[in-house]
């Protein structure tokens, strides 16, 4: 068995392992099945969506459930998936809008502004710890928006060189007990980039899932690329 094929085996990767609570997820990933069938959600798989149909933000607050990465794969009941904010009010995607629909420089941007605030609180906004952090990182926000553009779509993550597993690290979207997707706390400018370009659609990291969902079978399409 291939490093290169299961990345997650490979030694370097043990401590990001237990970062990402991979044993864990294994462990959900058996009890899934177990309880649902082989069609139940696997932590981190990889779905498929047009990005301009994530209309809702899962709100954490209005929820009490932080529901982030490592809890990919889980089947959560009750209304929590209810419990939503529009999209189109994230400062993320408004000043991203701003910078490349309008041409305001991401300095002008309230993003940008909120990231140096956090910075003299002391915290590390997305893991920068100085202002040139900052800068390089919208470079690189810049560099991914080109390049999309250029391709006309987002890669997935096993096609970039940091690949570890499955869709991990992509754009986070729980699913709710319509079948329908709302944004989580991942990938928040990759998902305003192809709004905004109106890419017809995107490779996501599946979150939480509702078992309304299950029951109605409606996880299945989003498995399959509507691209082929």
């Amino acid at each position: 068995m291939a490093f290169a094929d299961h990345p997650t085996l490979h030694p370097a990767n043990w401590l990001r392992d237990i970062e990402a609570q991979v044993p864990r997820k294994a462990v959900r990933d058996l009890w899934n099945r177990f309880r649902y069938g082989a069609d139940a959600p696997r932590s981190d798989e990889r779905i498929y969506l047009p990005p301009c149909e994530i209309r809702d933000s899962y709100d954490a607050n209005a929820g009490r459930k932080p529901l982030r990465r490592q809890h990919s794969g889980m089947i959560v009941a009750g209304d929590w998936d209810l419990c939503r904010t529009p999209f189109a009010e994230n400062i993320k995607f408004q000043s991203c809008r701003m910078h490349y629909e309008d041409g305001v420089a991401w300095e002008d941007t309230p993003l940008f502004a909120r990231m140096l605030r956090h910075l003299a609180e002391g915290r590390r906004p997305d893991g920068c710890v100085t202002h040139e952090d900052v800068v390089n990182r919208y470079e690189t926000l810049d560099r991914i928006y080109e390049e999309t553009q250029r391709r006309g779509r987002l890669l997935a993550q096993s096609e970039l060189p940091e690949y570890f597993r499955r869709e991990h690290g992509g754009i986070l979207v729980h699913i709710d007990r319509n079948g329908q997707p709302l944004r989580a706390s991942g990938g928040m400018h990759r998902l305003a980039i192809a709004q905004i370009l109106k890419l017809p659609e995107v490779p996501a990291q599946l979150g939480v899932v509702h078992p309304e969902a299950i029951y109605k079978a409606l996880l299945a399409p989003l498995r399959q690329s509507r691209l082929g």
